[in-house]
């Protein structure tokens, strides 16, 4: 379509939105809401310098701790697949992805509890869809946040 990959995951992920044509992405989001999932927050996203402020994309799978986990051994194509994949990608509130950081999930999960299930369901996804390992605390506090999925 013309568009980086961020600004493909800002239309896919926030609502109430305007656009305009840029050079590098014919429709690109001008402005538009956020309903983060990290904190259960809305953020108002409005195109500009200091637009990476309030709204980020975030890694669920952090890059530097796939890297740690084993891509480091991949080819340069299978990383920059995994750095671009919408399934590995959510924008979020900029303060909520800072404060993640490259954590892993046994030292760092959305503040928000009702999300909690989809995002251990999502990053479980991504370490299987890429091979990545999870280490013995990460899996724990993983599955207990599975564990809070409804039923069904």
């Amino acid at each position: 379509n013309g568009c980086d990959t961020r600004n493909d995951i800002l239309n896919r992920d926030l609502v109430d939105k305007t656009y305009v044509s840029l050079k590098r992405c014919p429709s690109a989001v001008a402005t538009g809401a956020l309903h983060d999932p990290y904190t259960n927050e809305t953020v108002a996203f409005v195109r500009g310098d200091q637009v990476g402020a309030s709204v980020q994309i975030d890694h669920i799978v952090p890059l530097a701790l796939a890297w740690d986990l084993g891509a480091r051994n991949w080819p340069a194509d299978i990383r920059l697949r995994f750095a671009n994949d919408p399934a590995n990608l959510l924008a979020v509130a900029g303060g909520a992805n800072q404060d993640k950081g490259d954590s892993e999930p046994a030292l760092w999960l959305p503040p928000n509890t009702a999300f909690r299930c989809q995002y251990a369901v999502q990053f479980i996804a991504v370490l299987r869809g890429y091979g990545l390992p999870v280490d013995a605390p990460s899996a724990r506090v993983l599955r207990q946040a599975a564990g809070s999925c409804p039923a069904g």
